[in-house]
């Protein structure tokens, strides 16, 4: 059985950053074990094959999960550190919307300089991993066999994509030791309507800028109606703060009503939004599609609701459709200064098996690279 002085589980992007950042500054030996055939599928698939590396507006503000676990660990590795980390690495991101960072080619950018600095550790692929026990030194248990070390990085991701690879692992493991953890829930993920709603299924293929109020945050982006029910960018944001009740969807952010109150013009001609979705709308609130100049004021009450729509979804779309996961190893047993697990000494959980998720936008991906380095420097040292 081949001992290392440290293993990481998982070869995704925690895994991977953890495993480049021991390489360039300590001279342990370290391994990373891998269900899949390939390192990091998850980040090469992510964002259209481009990945969406960080924000332009990164804090704890656009995560759920402990703020001052989640504070602390942005800050040892901030997205101004990550952006240049990569940039000597030669890749040089780009800005989409105004918000999102990209790669300018393709995930495998990132991948490939993130392989490169991690050159030396033993990259261990197409091993399920089936336990880890023990402690001091910790044993993993693999299909292909055993490794021993005196430290374990648990970054084996959370449940979505399971066509990925993708289990919960992490989470076992965590139980194994008495660990409490949180049961994984779709996140980033498409919301199913009631029958109230169902008006939105016929607008299968249309999309709107919209802004979505729930749980206390507004969202904005744009909204997909799909043939399961609404999706699109400010859909699976705010699926990460739904968990039951009402959402309330404004969809003409930003635009103001009266503005019309004096047009000749038919409701759906007027405003700003695709036809078939306006028709759809009114026929849903019982209003007719008239000039706007020739509203009462009961009918008006009814076209603002355009502006602050309150809908209850019935559910998500699903583990499978999901883009990221809630729940994981709970918060409360991280130390923030490490990564490393309160109870048991030496074992380290990292990224998205950690009880915390962020908004769409490249915000789980800061995150499990900040917490890899974390993690990596208490290692480290």
């Amino acid at each position: 059985m081949k001992h290392y002085d440290a293993i990481i589980l998982g070869g995704g992007a925690g895994g991977l950053m953890c495993a480049a950042q021991l390489r360039q500054n300590s001279s342990l030996s370290i391994a990373i074990i891998e269900g899949n055939n390939r390192p990091a599928l998850k980040l090469k698939a992510s964002g259209g094959g481009k990945c969406n590396l960080t924000n332009v507006e990164v804090d704890e503000s656009h995560y759920l999960g402990d703020s001052s676990l989640i504070k602390h660990v942005l800050s040892a590795f901030p997205q101004k550190a990550l952006l240049e980390y990569f940039r000597e690495g030669g890749l040089r991101p780009v800005i989409r919307k105004e918000r999102y960072y990209f790669c300018p080619k393709s995930s495998d950018e990132v991948i490939s300089i993130l392989m490169g600095k991690a050159h030396g550790v033993d990259l261990l692929l197409g091993h399920k991993i089936l336990r880890v026990e023990g402690q001091n030194p910790f044993v993993v248990t693999t299909e292909r066999g055993k490794f021993s070390a005196d430290k374990i990085v648990v970054a084996t991701g959370g449940a979505s994509y399971k066509e990925l690879g993708a289990s919960d692992i992490g989470l076992k493991i965590a139980q194994s030791y008495g660990i409490k953890t949180v049961p994984f829930s779709p996140a980033l993920v498409g919301l199913t309507l009631q029958p109230r709603e169902f008006w939105m299924k016929e607008l299968s293929g249309i999309s709107c800028r919209a802004r979505i109020h729930v749980a206390g945050k507004t969202l904005n982006e744009d909204l997909l109606f799909a043939h399961k029910g609404i999706s699109g960018l400010v859909v699976l944001s705010a699926s990460l703060y739904w968990f039951k009740g009402e959402i309330v969807v404004d969809f003409l952010p930003d635009f103001d009503l009266d503005t019309i109150k004096k047009e000749k013009k038919a409701i759906s001609t007027a405003l700003p939004l695709p036809k078939r979705l306006l028709k759809a709308f009114l026929d849903a609130v019982g209003l007719e599609d008239k000039a706007c100049n020739r509203l009462s004021l009961p009918e008006w009450e009814k076209l603002s609701t355009i502006q602050r729509y309150a809908m209850a979804p019935s559910g998500t779309f699903g583990l499978s459709k999901a883009e990221a996961c809630r729940g994981g190893v709970s918060c409360e047993e991280i130390d923030p200064k490490t990564m490393e697990s309160i109870k048991i000494k030496g074992l380290y959980f990292i990224g998205e098996t950690v009880d915390v998720t962020g908004e769409l936008g490249g915000y789980n991906f800061q995150w499990a690279f900040s917490s890899a380095v974390v993690a990596a420097k208490a290692i480290g040292s």
